[in-house]
């Protein structure tokens, strides 16, 4: 039987993958068995730089921490190696996890997740993954409210060379005969 100090540390431990959980909006449970360290640290390097949270974590430890959340949906997915992607939006992490799943086919391997506080499983996540990022879906609607307005420029433009100059050179013919 573990002694007082190491169940305590395994509560607190608990207690912050809890409330980490709780706090994310989305999850990705991984299976990294097979990766190198070089490959861990460049994935390490793009959770962070995304605001991603990306942790190793124990089994036993982690499925305390989902039924604390009612979320023992996701307990039959943690077995054998596995990590958590916690993330503020859903599309990162999922993202993040299935480009590195991509990159390092086989070795790397998405085992499900969680978004809202509900389990997803894997189908869900890569829908979720093959939404562009944040400023390319901005541009892309940007770029669909100003179509319009091109196109009508583009029009007003052809008709005023079609004239002959336009406007601009009536208007000043116009100005002298007045007087």
């Amino acid at each position: 039987m573990p002694n007082a100090k190491v169940l305590a540390e395994k509560k607190a431990i608990v207690e912050d993958l809890t409330e980490k959980i709780k706090n994310a909006t989305a999850g990705v449970i991984v299976d990294y068995r097979g990766i190198t360290v070089a490959e861990d640290t460049a994935l390490r390097r793009e959770c962070r730089e995304n605001n991603v949270h990306y942790a190793v974590v124990k089994n036993t430890l982690l499925r305390f921490a989902f039924d604390n959340l009612k979320l023992g949906d996701l307990d039959h997915l943690l077995s054998g190696t596995t990590s958590l992607a916690l993330g503020d939006d859903p599309v990162t992490p999922a993202r993040i996890m299935a480009d590195t799943a991509k990159k390092l086919d086989g070795k790397f391997e998405i085992k499900g997740g969680f978004m809202e506080g509900k389990a997803v499983d894997l189908d869900t996540i890569n829908k979720l993954a093959a939404i562009p990022p944040l400023p390319i879906l901005r541009a892309q609607a940007l770029g669909t409210m100003l179509a319009p307005i091109t196109g009508l420029a583009v029009v007003l433009k052809q008709i005023a060379e079609k004239k002959g100059g336009g406007d601009s050179g009536e208007a000043v013919e116009a100005a002298p005969a007045a007087e």
